[in-house]
């Protein structure tokens, strides 16, 4: 039975992706702009053709909601496909809002394709990643990426496009861990919610746009403190709109404040570091790669542990 293994590694949003602007096709209510980063990695096996469909994930059988999840999107692949089997693992927490979903998809379709022996382009997985999971879209590409909303209804121009790869500029993303588990709401679940019931939720979806503009701007002429600028400013304004939901919808702990107040100390000592913060607890902290010891020093004092991270590569196949 042909089988096929993919590596992708996960993307932090630095300009964020919240909410949807055609929940059945997972079209985003507003573009996006991020980073891909390594060691953190996605390694995903697909059997094309078994007794019965089965994936397992981290170990474990995958349970009812999570299967039909990944089969569903196989079946956006091939609506004839036979019965197969899915391995995935993930070297990092799994749901804990560090994007586990978006190389988790990206992973998938591209070991799906192999093992079906198809031959879609980069451009039609990257929108069957983004039926998976929105920003899977973004996990085909390695280093910095966006996702433009598109504008036709079925969705084939909304998809995530290459900005500048992993080498293009030398800098971390250091994690601030302060809960490994699950998150208590979906990102998914939390997306509806703040968009059906939160006033600030125009507000948002009508200045992200501009984010964009500006934080590619800066991406592309290698301008930290600009891209950590809008970077922190978007974070902020997606989780208003979340605060502002009802009843409101909270991820941060004690512990993300206290990280964040950490960057900040940082940077009026004079040390570049800018935070940002996705459907999680956990607080990501950008910064040059000179300084990534000064930055782990200041957040390690403040939350369970630090993981150190890098740009990393497009999705492969092994």
């Amino acid at each position: 039975m042909p089988t096929a293994t993919a590596v992708a590694h996960p993307n932090i949003a630095l300009c964020k992706y919240w909410g949807k602007r055609d929940r059945a096709l997972n079209l985003p209510a507003t573009p996006s702009l991020s980073l891909t980063l390594a060691p953190y990695a996605t390694r995903t096996t697909v059997t094309w053709g078994a007794d019965a469909d089965e994936a397992r994930l981290n170990g474990r059988i995958a349970d009812g909601k999570e299967a039909r999840r990944i089969f569903a999107n196989l079946d956006l692949l091939d609506p004839h496909r036979p019965p197969c089997v899915v391995t995935s693992a993930n070297n990092f927490p799994t749901a804990a809002g560090l994007a586990s979903s978006s190389s988790g998809f990206a992973a998938l379709v591209l070991a799906a394709n192999a093992a079906s022996g198809a031959s879609r382009t980069i451009e039609e997985l990257a929108v069957l990643a983004r039926r998976g999971s929105g920003s899977a879209t973004r996990s085909l590409f390695g280093g910095w990426a966006e996702w433009p909303m598109g504008a036709r209804a079925d969705g084939a121009d909304s998809h995530g496009v290459p900005l500048a790869p992993a080498d293009h500029w030398d800098v971390r993303m250091l994690v601030a861990v302060l809960q490994a588990g699950p998150k208590g709401t979906s990102s998914t679940d939390g997306m509806v919610h703040t968009q059906e019931t939160s006033p600030y939720y125009p507000v948002w979806t009508e200045q992200a746009p501009a984010d964009v503009v500006e934080a590619r701007a800066a991406v592309l002429r290698r301008d930290i403190e600009a891209l950590g600028a809008v970077m922190e400013r978007s974070a902020m304004r997606m989780h208003a709109s979340m605060l502002a939901a009802d009843p409101p919808l909270c991820y941060w702990r004690a512990g993300t404040l206290a990280a964040v107040d950490a960057v900040k100390a940082l940077r009026a000592s004079g040390t570049g570091a800018w935070y940002t913060m996705d459907a999680g607890p956990n607080v990501k902290v950008l910064c040059a790669a000179a300084d990534e010891e000064a930055v782990h020093a200041a957040i390690a004092a403040v939350s369970e542990r630090v993981e150190r991270l890098a740009p990393g590569g497009p999705a492969r196949v092994e």
